[in-house]
């Protein structure tokens, strides 16, 4: 009988080790990403998981022909290592025999081998599962990834317990229209704008929690900035001070992730030109003062007085960044009206809230604030608000039997990745983008 013993045997090598092998023949597995013949020899280039390795064909030491492989030939190739200081790797690989796993049916029918996808963005995505082969596409992924690792590690490393929420639930947390409704069993229920009522209900027992994970909002918009299910990096912290301390736990969560990415995504940083950020400090003003600030330095008439128009939010940005050097930047005690029935309101002010914006490169990439932990204030607001309470009975148990101070926020990955790499649009840093007119591939 045999058995497994959870050890792989690998029987190629990565590239990383390639210079632990200069003067030996080795195995490498990966894709035929481009063939550029010259005369008597050719350049074949593999894409690995991570990397684009420049290997050599000659017909002095190959024993195959180059006519056996094409582009996107999943090969396992022998190869001798030869050092080589111009190459990224250190080495060069000589080709001399070469074992297709499999090969294309058909000619790709965009260009991916080049340095940048040259295509529509329709294009794009539609051909998704092979414009993402292209070695930047992927780098993208790459940096989000790197992104997520650094926001687990610093959550973890602060004291929260990573969670997972029913993303099928029986009320909008944000409320108004914005949520599919789906049929469950007969019964009504939708598809979770956000997690909220679940990591509030979490502090209770947690104390600090966290979440990444898909969040779904049916807004009939067909713009850059907007897609209908993303990814939303969540957490919630008891026993706050002020919801202050919410900003500062985010501060330093963005800090750590810049670090980690200069630290672990340098080949991708490098091959995308991307410029992380300096986040020292991030400044905050308050909702009102950044209107008049934006009013007064663009001579703009302020229309809404109630939310930012997407240029003000590109104009504050600009302003901020003239001033403090920041692009990032904290706006806070937002009105009462156009925050949701848990947002807590300043006992001092009770037309604004203790909640905040971060904006980052001209776009709000996150929101978050205090939230009302008393039972009685509750339920007050939410009948204040026309709401039924009865139909929030689960989500009003924790109030009923006791919650600290709290509060929270949700980030939008695709949209900080979008910012962070100077992208014009937010699904170029989505995987599969899910909008208005999209739901495949």
């Amino acid at each position: 009988m045999k058995e497994m013993t959870g050890i792989i045997e690998e029987k190629t090598i990565e590239p990383e080790q390639f210079c632990e092998y200069i003067g030996n023949t080795i195995k490498v597995h990966g894709s035929i990403y481009k063939i550029r013949k010259m005369s008597g020899f050719a350049f074949v280039l593999l894409r690995t998981k991570r990397d684009i390795i420049q290997c050599v064909y000659g017909e002095e030491f190959s024993s195959f022909s180059l006519s056996e492989i094409v582009e996107e030939c999943c090969v396992i190739i022998t190869a001798d290592v030869v050092k080589e200081e111009r190459s990224k790797t250190g080495v060069e690989l000589r080709l001399v025999d070469v074992e297709v796993l499999s090969r294309p049916v058909m000619e790709s029918p965009i260009v991916i081998n080049n340095k940048k996808v040259d295509t529509s963005i329709e294009n794009l995505l539609n051909y998704r599962p092979i414009t993402l082969r292209n070695e930047k596409e992927r780098a993208i992924f790459k940096i989000q990834e790197g992104l997520c690792q650094a926001f687990r590690t610093y959550l973890t490393m602060q004291r929260f317990t990573e969670i997972h929420t029913p993303k099928i639930v029986y009320a909008g947390a944000e409320g108004g229209a914005n949520i599919f409704q789906l049929d469950y069993f007969g019964k009504k229920a939708y598809l979770a704008q956000s997690p909220q009522f679940y990591k509030q209900m979490m502090v209770g027992v947690y104390e600090r929690v966290f979440e990444i994970a898909p969040v779904f909002r049916a807004e009939k918009h067909d713009t850059s900035r907007h897609i209908n299910e993303y990814t939303s990096v969540d957490f919630e912290m008891g026993y706050i001070q002020s919801f202050e301390d919410i900003m500062q736990m985010e501060t330093g969560l963005i800090q750590y992730a810049m670090r980690y990415l200069e630290d672990e995504y340098h080949y991708e940083l490098e091959l995308l030109k991307v410029k992380l950020p300096k986040v020292s400090e991030i400044p905050t003003i308050r909702f009102m003062e950044a209107k008049e600030l934006i009013a007064n330095e663009y001579h703009r008439e302020m229309k809404d007085y109630e939310d930012f128009e997407p240029e003000e939010e590109k104009l504050l940005c600009e302003a901020i960044k003239k001033k403090t050097g920041s692009e990032f930047i904290f706006v806070t005690h937002y009105p009462t009206k156009k925050r949701p029935f848990y947002a807590f309101e300043d006992p001092e002010d009770q037309e604004v809230t203790l909640s905040f914006d971060l904006l980052f490169r001209g776009l709000e990439v996150t929101t978050g604030g205090q939230r009302i932990h008393n039972y009685d204030m509750q339920v007050a607001k939410m009948k204040e608000r026309g709401m039924t309470v009865e139909s929030f009975e689960s989500y009003l148990m924790m109030h009923k039997y006791g919650m600290p101070p709290h509060g929270g926020l949700g980030l939008g990955l695709e949209r900080f990745t979008s910012k962070l790499l100077l992208q014009d649009n937010v699904r170029l840093s989505t995987l599969f983008p899910r909008d208005i007119n999209r739901v495949t591939p």
